[in-house]
């Protein structure tokens, strides 16, 4: 053989081999794919800047507000105000003793015991309306095996108790009639012997100077800069499918490109056009144009074995997963896990296993850990302008600099079993959630596991168990359909031209008829994106549900009236709700996605995720998903300029929550804050400078 012929077989020369030494190198390929001009770097900073002024001049309005109502306290002229500036290092963030929201400069402080409360904390106690510090208290009961099963409790579980969301006793906290807030007592925190005084965290003026600065840096640019994008709207290729039926919406096609023939520079706009709306997108066949590095479970359980020390090693040898019936956490071998990954588990009575591995290597030590498979995900990256977690020009979270403590964005890898048969209990899903920054997500492997007759028979039979089980304690209410079937199938599909299908006006005349969509996807909810002729079709891993924001309303007031119709931990019925989302306690099964219709009309963005597709969801976009398949997938949150709107909108509910709530233990750590590096200044050809806005963040 030719050197030139081992070179093309040759798994190192071809950048995938998995042996130990090249899974643990890092750098081994290039990650980033971003080759722009200066003038194109200095439009997307435009971009930057002109979607993020709105919300640094509202910062700068609270903080003007606050300012001059500190002025009206001390009798003086608003310019006459000093604020002390407190000492808060890189490397520590400052929280709100009553709310625990992070601060991000104005704040009021106790001289004293340091107790520290936000500006809206302080406006509520100044308006009378502060709210309690609530707490839940609940554990679900594990009423045994036999119960999740659809059969009778364990005698000692059937004691009955409900949910109590705790509030602490209230202690009068108000303002002073000339408007000062004192320490809140001991039983709050405080010391109650101090007023609080109005301290920041930035230099002085540093935002107002920063707004000012960005302000007229937009006007001058503006002046001087051609918009790229429009010259490029019209060119490229566009690709629609369908993943809705909503009647009198225009917005029933996601935009789904193929990674293979996009073209940046043309595509980009596109995926903006769509992105600045809400919606979705899903691009295609990004494994494709990577080195083919090998994604199976073991193979990434042996370069996380190999690149520890041996005490580390061995606790590798086992792994906490989540149990799907039960939704808690058991231990099991690492080996007997993965074997199930790829052959399946059941229980004694034959019902199908789901186990699933969250964030799993720790997500924080990813790219510690499995340096060439984080290379290998960021490479397969579309859109890096976005979703590059290093380099990525419109990502917020790359404009921290070094030192500054950061939020953990990932990469995380979810790795989980899953069956294509909706089983309605113990199913292998994600429920309900809505993230509070944007994602991007691929699914990198899967692992077909098909059931055997017997357990066709054996699931079939404790469905009925089930159903007479949900009759007698009151879960079911009149109208469910117990015989919808989940619009996955794959049987006798009639392909039909999209010319067809009443949304094809909605389609560029351009691409019309250039893909085809079944019967069964256009009268169903899920759809799979459009393949070349001639290609072998993949059924799909995962189902995604992806619902609007506008919807979100009705949806949560669909699950606050039928939310004793779901069972969450243990399988026992959900007793009460907090907030229908945030909970993350239910799941819509194909059954309540009707209903939610049929009464609301709302009806979520359904597709299948085949491998080697990247789903990007936007922030403040509710959605779940199910596993067909067992399914290895890795994603990574981003944060777009298009969305700081509802990373706010979120951070404002999140605060309302119980404060031991798992959505806020989740959350309030990647608050929105200010970095302390004010700007980068650079030159450009074209004899002017501009700042790269890097002040608002999580």
């Amino acid at each position: 053989m030719s050197e030139l012929d081992v070179a093309e077989i040759c798994p190192f020369c071809r950048r995938n081999c998995n042996c130990s030494v090249c899974l643990h190198t890092s750098g081994f390929i290039e990650t980033s794919k971003i080759n722009m001009t200066d003038c194109e770097k200095v439009e997307h900073l435009r971009y930057l800047m002109v979607s993020l002024l709105p919300f640094i001049r509202q910062i700068c309005e609270e903080q003007t507000q606050e300012i001059e109502f500190e002025a009206s306290i001390q009798r003086v002229h608003s310019s006459k105000v000093g604020v002390s500036e407190t000492l808060c290092g890189n490397d520590e963030r400052v929280y709100c003793n009553h709310c625990a929201t992070s601060i991000i400069d104005l704040h009021r402080s106790c001289p004293k015991c340091s107790y520290e409360l936000c500006l809206t904390c302080c406006k509520e106690i100044c308006e009378g309306r502060l709210s309690g510090r609530a707490e839940m208290k609940f554990q679900y009961v594990n009423r045994g095996y036999g119960y999740m099963q659809g059969g009778d409790p364990l005698p000692e579980s059937c004691l009955h108790q409900t949910p109590d969301v705790h509030v602490e006793p209230s202690v009068m906290w108000s303002a002073d009639d000339n408007g000062t807030i004192s320490c809140p007592p001991t039983e709050m925190g405080g010391c109650g012997d101090c007023v609080l005084e109005l301290t920041r965290i930035l230099p002085d003026r540093w935002i107002s100077d920063l707004e000012k600065e960005a302000r007229d840096l937009v006007l001058i640019l503006d002046n001087k800069l051609t918009n790229l994008r429009q010259n490029r709207a019209e060119t490229g290729t566009d690709m629609l499918c369908k993943a809705a039926s909503r009647e009198g919406s225009d917005d029933n096609l996601l935009y789904c490109p193929d990674s293979t023939k996009i073209q940046e520079d043309e595509e980009l706009f596109r995926f903006q056009k769509h992105w600045i709306k809400g919606e979705p997108v899903i691009v295609r066949n990004v494994l494709d144009k990577v080195t083919g590095l090998s994604w199976e479970p073991m193979v990434m359980w042996r370069a996380l074995c190999e690149n520890v020390d041996s005490e580390v090693s061995s606790k590798m040898s086992e792994v906490k997963a989540i149990d799907c019936l039960a939704s808690c956490e058991v231990e099991i071998s690492t080996r007997q896990f993965f074997k199930g990954y790829t052959q399946g588990r059941t229980y004694d009575n034959f019902w199908p296993e789901m186990l699933k591995l969250k964030d799993w290597p720790p997500s924080d030590k990813f790219e510690d850990l499995m340096p060439r498979h984080c290379d290998e995900f960021i490479s397969a990256l579309p859109f890096q302008e976005y979703s590059d977690p290093r380099a990525g020009i419109l990502n917020l979270a790359v404009k921290l600099p070094s030192g500054v403590l950061k939020p953990d964005l990932g990469p995380k890898t979810y790795i989980a079993y899953g069956v294509a048969e909706e089983l309605g209990r113990g199913d292998s899903v994600t429920k309900l959630h809505c993230d509070m920054s944007d994602a991007v997500n691929i699914l990198t492997h899967t692992e077909e596991v098909l059931l055997t007759e017997e357990q066709h028979s054996a699931v079939e039979r404790l469905k009925k168990e089930h159903r007479a089980q949900d009759l007698k304690e009151n879960l079911v209410q009149d109208g469910m359909d117990e015989s919808i079937e989940e619009p996955n199938s794959d049987n006798n599909k009639e392909d039909t031209d999209v010319s067809e299908i009443n949304d094809s006006e909605l389609l560029p005349s351009g691409i019309r008829g250039e893909f085809k969509m079944s019967r069964d996807e256009m009268q169903g909810t899920a759809f799979t994106c459009p393949h070349s002729e001639g290609t072998m079709v993949e059924s799909g891993g995962a189902l995604w549900d992806i619902f609007r924001r506008q919807d979100v309303p009705k949806l949560e007031a669909y699950l606050r009236k039928h939310f004793k119709e779901f069972r969450h931990v243990y399988c026992s019925p959900v007793e009460q709700v907090i907030h229908p989302i945030h909970d993350q306690c239910f799941y819509l099964s194909s059954e309540h996605k009707k209903k939610l219709k049929e009464e609301f009309g709302v009806e979520p963005w359904t597709f299948e995720q085949k491998l080697g597709e990247a789903v990007f969801i936007p922030a403040g976009c509710p959605h779940q998903v199910r596993n067909l398949k067992s399914c290895t997938k890795v994603a990574v949150d981003f944060v777009s300029p298009e969305n700081v709107d509802e990373c706010l909108r979120l951070t404002k509910e999140f605060r309302l929550l119980p404060k031991n709530h798992r959505a806020r233990e989740d959350k309030l750590e990647v608050y929105l804050v200010f970095i302390k590096r004010k700007c980068y200044v650079h030159e450009i050809s074209s004899s002017f400078v501009f700042i790269l806005l890097t002040h608002i963040f999580f």
